[in-house]
This record gives structure tokens, C-alpha cells and sequence, in this order.
């Protein structure tokens, strides 16, 4: 029992004190510039198409949920507004969390994990080098920073979005939607959500890395380190979407009407 019980805790406490580490070696000299800047060009090149095909279907989607539900309640004007405030507030952060952990993340931990079945890891240590600062660190930054653009993506293509199927498709006023819009959202909501996807961003680099790190077994064991990296950064990533969510209503109460 008590090895059963050290087995469960040890992978939680890992990725605890790999976050701690990876952070101190973002905020201390010298950071990897230039890594930085290939690791950000290669996440936004297996990134930019998968969130530019998600984002439109995925404010189509919510429009038109969202109308249905607003005609049902007569509340039709607001329609277009509730829409694209929910893909400021929830879809969007979420959208860029699925497609940083799916891509980004596991992009990073078979990278991670085939330099660690070569053996580079190790003779990088043995030559003094830290892994940490030279690889992840700046992949870490890297999907912070690409997270935080494509959030800036699908918060575009939701409010397009949400104007063609409120206004052009289903009749609906281009003052009124305007007009609610400014009502319902304010700029809270737009840097919650950009905190959101840095957050998200952050996580999803560090697990990829953990469990790439810690890949064993050759080319079989890096895939298994693969398909677990997204797994667990998906469940961490709406865990911790609903914890900042109810925080941020904690601290900013939504504006009256």
C-alpha cells in the first residue's frame, strides 16, 4: 500500500517541482534567445493551420447555439454579443489549450524524448550543460508566447464569426450587436483570456517536456510518453480553466444590464 500510495504521488510531485525549476530558469540569466525564436517559428508552423480550421466552425458553432437559445428567450438583440463573449471568455483559451497540448506539446515532448533515448540528455549533463535552461526554458516561453497569438486568432475569428451569422445570416441589427456587445464585455474579460492561454501555454510545454524527459524504452516508449503528455496536460488545462474561471467571477462580478 504505502508503494502504491508513493507511485501515484511521485509523477504529481515531479511535474510540481519541474514547474518550479523551469520557472526560476525563465526569470534568471542568460535565457536562450535564440532557441527561443526557432522553438517559436516551429510551434506556430504545426499550430497556425489546425487553429485557423478550428476557430471558424468553432464560432459558427457557438453562434448559432447562442442565437437559437437567445430567439427562444427573446432576446434576440443579444444574440451576436453573448456569443462572442463566450468565445472571449471560454472558447477561445480552451480552443488554444487543446491545440498547444495536442500540437505544441506533443511536438515538444518527442523532441524532448528522442534526444533523451539518444542519450543527448546525458552527455549534455555530463558536460555540465543543464537541459533545463538550454531546451526548455525557451521551448517553455516559446508556447507561451504562440499560445497567446493564437488566442488573439480565435477571439478574431469568433467575433467575425459571430457578426456574419447574427447580422448577415440571421437578420439581425449591426448597431444592436455592437451596442450589446460593449455592454456585456470589457476589457477584464479580454486579459483573463489572454492570461488563460499564457497559462495554458506554460503548463502544456512543461508536461510535454517532463514526460519526454523521462521517456524510456526506445521509439515505443516515446510514443507512450507522447499520447500520456496530452492526456495529462488536457486534464490539467480544464482543471485549471474551471479553477481561474471561478476566481476571475470572484474578483470581477459581471456588469449589470
Amino acid at each position: 500500500m504505502a508503494f502504491s500510495a508513493v507511485s501515484v504521488l511521485r509523477g504529481p510531485g515531479e511535474i510540481a517541482a519541474m514547474v518550479v525549476e523551469v520557472t526560476k530558469r525563465i526569470l534568471t540569466r542568460p535565457f536562450q534567445f535564440r532557441e527561443f525564436i526557432e522553438q517559436a517559428w516551429f510551434i506556430t508552423s504545426v499550430t497556425l493551420m489546425p487553429t485557423i480550421l478550428v476557430s471558424i466552425p468553432f464560432g459558427a458553432v457557438i453562434s448559432l447555439q447562442v442565437g437559437n437559445l437567445t430567439g427562444q428567450l427573446g432576446a434576440q438583440s443579444f444574440a451576436g454579443a453573448t456569443a462572442v463573449l463566450a468565445t472571449v471568455r471560454e472558447a477561445a483559451p480552451i480552443a488554444a489549450a487543446l491545440i498547444i497540448a495536442g500540437a505544441a506539446g506533443s511536438a515538444i515532448c518527442s523532441d524532448m524524448g528522442a534526444r533523451k533515448i539518444r542519450e543527448e540528455i546525458d552527455a549534455m549533463e555530463v558536460l555540465g550543460v543543464d537541459p533545463l535552461e538550454r531546451l526548455v526554458a525557451p521551448r517553455v516561453v516559446a508556447t507561451m508566447f504562440v499560445a497567446m497569438m493564437i488566442n488573439g486568432i480565435v477571439i478574431a475569428a469568433g467575433i467575425g464569426g459571430g457578426y456574419f451569422f447574427t447580422v448577415i445570416v440571421q437578420g439581425g441589427s449591426a448597431g444592436a450587436f455592437l451596442a450589446n456587445f460593449t455592454v456585456l464585455a470589457s476589457l477584464p474579460d479580454l486579459y483573463i483570456s489572454m492570461v488563460k492561454a499564457i497559462v495554458f501555454g506554460w503548463l502544456a510545454a512543461i508536461v510535454g517536456a517532463y514526460k519526454g524527459l523521462n521517456a524510456g524504452g526506445g521509439p515505443s516508449g516515446v510514443g507512450r510518453a507522447v499520447n500520456e503528455s496530452v492526456i495529462i496536460a488536457f486534464m490539467l488545462l480544464f482543471f485549471l480553466n474551471a479553477v481561474i474561471t471561478a476566481i476571475y467571477f470572484q474578483v470581477v462580478p459581471p456588469p449589470g444590464l
